[in-house]
């Protein structure tokens, strides 16, 4: 999936939504679009077109921000609203790519730690950059960190 086709997905997703008067879904799909335009616009100019690892990195972040906030109104006995941001969280994912298995992200990292004959954590930055690139945002960068270190080690 291209930034384009991403783009375009969540557009018409967008367009479905109003028909549908899914307000929730609405909400959540404006702001990822906005979310994506503002990082366009940052990363390259208001010509430009974002990657698609750039734009799913978006995605994540968006996911991400939810996920801080159930945990904070879930802290705070704020049911109604946790479940609010759960139901945000499930729009969102539905953008991901599919996500690797463990055995796939370290297939990955022995991969990248090969092609570069990296050997301590010195290299650490390298690999990450080369196992980054490799799983194309179908793998978040904490899971990659903590399986490179590990290799690494």
């Amino acid at each position: 999936m291209s930034d384009q086709n991403l783009s375009a997905q969540i557009l018409n997703d967008l367009k479905d939504a109003m028909r549908a008067k899914e307000a929730d879904k609405l909400t959540v799909l404006r702001a990822l679009k906005s979310a994506i335009s503002y990082a366009t616009i940052e990363k390259l100019g208001a010509d430009g077109v974002l990657p698609e690892a750039d734009a799913i990195a978006v995605v994540r972040t968006q996911i991400k921000q939810r996920q801080d906030s159930a945990g904070k109104f879930a802290e705070a006995g704020r049911a109604d609203l946790e479940a609010k941001e759960r139901a945000e969280i499930e729009v969102l994912e539905a953008y991901l790519p599919a996500g690797l298995d463990d055995a796939a992200v370290a297939a990955l990292i022995d991969e990248a730690i090969a092609e570069l004959g990296a050997t301590s954590k010195k290299e650490m930055g390298a690999v990450m950059k080369v196992v980054q690139e490799k799983a194309a945002g179908r793998v978040d960068n904490k899971t990659l960190s903590s399986g490179v270190m590990a290799k690494l080690g």
